[in-house]
């Protein structure tokens, strides 16, 4: 892979969550616990959000029909005062910041079904339209200080006042930059993680078999690749295991072993993979190129026995080995070959990289396609040296020193511009990290120039060189061996389309480029870890491994990383991260993918994520009641200034049959960040403490769900496993269970513990534990006995709850 350079200890580089000091801190959530998006259509009735928000059309059109329904109760002098107020309140759903207005942060608290006012606000409200409070909820807390204006507004206020409605519509530190990639005062992206995969040795590629099936394989440097479902379960047979023929060793740095891994174009017809690795032939070091069938018997296995070697070559010295596979848009293969090693590329008058009698140093092209007969590979016609005898006919380009990491880019999504280039770090010598856009025929400079600088310099010097400058290269006070990535060209992440976004092994840093059109310069931002709340969304993480190895797509075009916390080929703690943008998701449904079926014979080892959200969280203050029905569609699975105004209602298609009326970014810094004893992550920088953060959300936690609005003490019990919520059965429920969930909602006593759906059935969710038997004295449902996640033998007819009691809160 690459040299590791100075200490070889595995340090820390973990930098804990925080706030810049200042007023509120965008976070922008829905309710169903993600990100706003961009309507794919404008909006009917919530205009306001039509451009930015958490509703889609089939939203909008059912929050229209409720307020046809509310508004039909009403006489002609209430409508034509109150109609605005209703729609304001309504709309607050499809608001970016619907997650704050109804208080659904915290899963220990129920979900309020009126959104967060402000004072001045909900008196206004109060004088002139308090009774459609009946209308829009039935809980009967608020209805009895109906007649008590301060109680009243009190209940209807939020603890953190900078999201009260309609404030929060002017409130510039909330608006500005809405739906755009968080940054720091420095210019540094922030972005949030989801653990995928874990426990890997020095895990070095992922790749996928673009087969409809979704699956992801995953290969090991000391030579083992493993399958992975779209559940991210590992199968526990190997995809492909040539350990034994593998050349590596448990040397920290060791750049020999298996390197890379790619699937034919049509192995969903012809079952072939490539793959390349070290080996040593009678004592001589090679690379290999090999070709594999799928296992007649078993898609998620490699025949072993039906390896064939498409190409070797003699390796001088142990590092630099190159080691990347891609299949372009062409159909042909393409290898990426180190320079043989050593240093300074010692090997002939100028090199192997400026050899092109060589084949290392450099970017080879083959077809390998229809290959069953005849030779295993053939020259492409239109190789840029079929006819230079001096060249191997295989050279595409040359000049590459150590090409660690390539990709293709797939195009924007809509217009396909930039379709087919080919990305690539190049690893530097001393001074300097580079990345390439590799062209056909085109001489990248190694060992005249190392990035935009000359090495030697009597080469550089030569004009006939004609070799092409890297669109980008940092010096090594930054980081030391880069990491090529991806443009991403995802779905789930729009803001992040057309962004370069690769690493550096030694430094740990995360970085990216983006094209600008008209110059075509690149400019660079840094890439950090959400601080204080960015990352505060289920199953979301801020902080990763620091060797960053290999970056990754799957079948969806959705961008990965592979680091570890030990630069080993025998140590188990690498770790794969997803890449998550929370500015802004895609609108619902829109990235929904449906695999398809995949035949299992080995057994299935589930995914245990151990990764942690790291957030400073201050003592917390004491919790204001809320309102208890969870509003319309707002539980989990289902760019303004304005002021709101009533005459917004003057917009709304009349009721049927009723009445009329109406940044670049700053450069880098260029400082290399200090390692920390005590761990091997990468985190945010460090800066104040938030003024306020609300806890992640963890296995075990619980909630409660009531439909009939009983308030915060009784409800369907809901439980968090792995990033979901989900219900409880009542097979063996009893009031032990009950105590074990009153106790984590602050609750001192049981009631009783409810069965039958008492609280209404959450059909929206899975139904996650069945057969509970708990003491009463376990800290959360998952230390009671139970049966396996997600397996059960009942009905959401049988959803469990509880009833608990407390000491009455004091009066306001």
């Amino acid at each position: 892979m690459r040299g590791l350079r100075g200490a070889r200890a595995a340090l820390a580089l973990l930098l804990a969550a925080a706030l810049a000091p200042g007023p509120a801190r965008s976070h922008p959530q829905c309710l169903d616990f993600k990100p706003p998006f961009r309507p794919p259509r404008g909006l009917a009735f919530c205009r306001r959000y039509t451009d930015f928000g958490c509703c889609d059309p089939r939203r909008d059109r059912a929050l229209l029909q409720r307020f046809y329904r509310l508004s039909a109760r009403m006489d002609g002098a209430t409508y034509a005062a109150c109609a605005g107020h209703l729609q304001d309140l309504l709309c607050q759903e499809c608001s970016p910041y619907a997650a704050h207005l109804y208080d659904a942060e915290d899963p220990s608290t129920p979900v309020r079904t009126i959104p967060g006012l402000c004072q001045d606000y909900c008196l206004q409200v109060w004088q002139k339209c308090r009774s459609i409070f009946r209308y829009l909820s039935s809980d009967q807390e608020l209805i009895a200080l109906e007649s008590n204006v301060a109680k009243f507004c009190r209940y209807l206020s939020l603890e953190d006042t900078d999201y009260c409605f309609p404030h929060l519509l002017a409130n510039q530190n909330l608006n500005q930059n809405l739906g755009l990639v968080t940054a720091d005062a420095e210019g540094c992206l922030q972005l949030c993680l989801v653990e995928v995969a874990n426990g890997l040795r020095n895990p070095v590629a992922m790749v996928h078999a673009n087969d409809g099936t979704h699956r992801f394989f995953i290969a090991e440097q000391v030579g083992l690749v493993w399958t992975y479902l779209p559940d991210r379960s590992r199968l526990e047979k190997p995809f492909l295991n040539i350990s034994e023929a593998v050349l590596t060793s448990p040397w920290e740095g060791d750049e020999r072993g298996f390197l890379g891994i790619v699937f034919h174009p049509k192995f969903k017809f012809n079952g072939k993979v490539y793959v390349y690795y070290s080996v040593e032939v009678r004592y001589e070091e090679r690379i290999r190129i090999s070709e594999f069938r799928i296992s007649p018997a078993d898609m998620n296995a490699l025949d072993h026995g039906s390896e064939r070697i498409i190409l070797e070559i003699e390796e001088p010295a142990s590092n630099h080995n190159g080691g990347e596979l891609l299949f372009g848009d062409d159909g042909y293969l393409y290898i990426f070959t180190g320079d043989g090693g050593m240093a300074g590329d010692p090997f002939g008058t100028f090199g192997n990289a400026q050899n092109k009698s060589a084949l290392l140093g450099k970017v080879l092209r083959i077809d390998v396609n229809n290959n069953d007969r005849g030779p295993l590979y053939r020259i492409p016609p239109d190789n840029p040296f079929v006819n230079d005898p001096q060249a191997r006919p295989e050279v595409y380009a040359y000049g590459v020193r150590n090409m660690w990491r390539c990709s293709f880019d797939r195009g924007d999504p809509q217009t396909k511009e930039g379709k087919g280039r080919l990305f690539c770090g190049d690893v530097g010598q001393n001074k300097y990290e580079e990345i390439d856009i590799v062209e056909k025929g085109k001489n990248y400079g190694w060992r005249a120039r190392e990035g935009f600088s000359c090495y030697d310099k009597k080469l550089c010097a030569n004009s006939s060189m004609d070799d092409v400058l890297p669109i980008y290269a940092y010096p090594h006070k930054m980081g030391k061996s880069v990491t090529g990535g991806y443009v991403y060209r995802g779905c789930e992440s729009p803001n992040l389309n057309g962004l370069y976004i690769f690493g550096d092994f030694m430094s740990g840093r995360l970085m990216s480029l983006k094209e600008d059109r008209a110059t075509g310069a690149w400019q660079y931002s840094e890439i950090c870890m959400g601080t204080g709340q960015t990352c505060m969304f289920p199953g979301l993480i801020n902080n990763y491994y620091q060797y960053i190895i290999s970056f990754a797509e799957d079948e969806a075009g959705e961008l990965y990383f592979m680091s570890t916390g030990v630069p080993s080929a025998t140590a188990p703690h690498g770790v794969v991260y997803k890449v998550v943008d929370t500015s802004r998701r895609a609108p619902p449904g829109k990235c929904r993918v449906e695999p398809s079926s995949v035949k299992v014979k080995s057994k299935r080892i589930p995914f245990v994520p151990k990764e942690k959200l790291i957030v400073n969280t201050p003592a917390p203050r004491p919790r204001l009641k809320a309102t208890t029905e969870v509003p319309q569609g707002g539980r989990r699975d289902p760019d303004t200034s304005r002021a709101p105004a009533v005459d917004w209602v003057d917009q709304v298609p009349p009721p049927p049959g009723n009445r009329s009326r109406t940044p670049t970014t700053p450069a880098p810094s260029g400082r290399t960040p200090k390692p920390r004893k005590g761990g091997e992550r990468r985190g945010q920088r460090r800066k104040k403490k938030p003024p306020s953060t609300t806890p992640p959300l963890r296995n075990g936690d619980v909630r409660l769900m009531d439909k009939r609005g009983h308030g915060r003490s009784r409800g369907r019990v809901e439980v968090y496993i792995n990033g979901e919520w989900g219900t409880v059965c009542d097979d063996g429920w009893s009031s032990p269970a009950a105590a074990v969930v009153c106790r984590q909602l602050g609750f001192p006593y049981v009631v009783r513990a409810s069965k039958k759906a008492e609280f209404g059935e959450g059909t929206s969710l899975r139904i996650l534990l069945d057969d509970v038997q708990c003491s009463g004295q376990e800290k959360t449902l998952l230390e009671c006995d139970h049966a396996d996640i997600g397996t059960h033998n009942c009905s959401h007819e049988e959803d469990a709850g509880v009833v608990c009691s407390r000491e009455e809160v004091a009066d306001w």
